[in-house]
Order: structure tokens, then sequence, then C-alpha cells
């Protein structure tokens, strides 16, 4: 049992990204991945690399 109503919070919100995680990778799987989803996920997983006039 949790001792606290944040803890029992904290615990619902990570169930609650679980499901809609499980139900996204479901809709790829049935729909397949948009051209968009594609390069934002090849961008999230490049290292970062700052902006020449971030550098200036």
């Amino acid at each position: 049992m949790t001792s606290s109503r944040g803890h029992q919070g904290a615990h619902g919100i990570g169930q609650a990204e679980h499901q809609l995680n499980n139900q996204a990778q479901a809709a790829v799987e049935i729909q397949g991945e948009s051209e968009l989803d594609r390069s934002i996920n090849q961008a999230a997983r490049q290292p970062y690399k700052a902006s020449e006039e971030e550098n200036e």
C-alpha cells in the first residue's frame, strides 16, 4: 500500500503513461508510422548539436 496521496498520484500517472505508450505502439503496428513520426524519432535519436548561432 502506498504511504501518501502524492505517491499514489505518481503511480497512477506512470500507469497512464505506460498505457498511452502501449496504445501508441499498437496504432503504429496497425496503421504504420507516418513520415513525420519517423523523422521526429530519427531526430530524437541524434546526438545534440548546438547551432552555430548559440556558440557565438
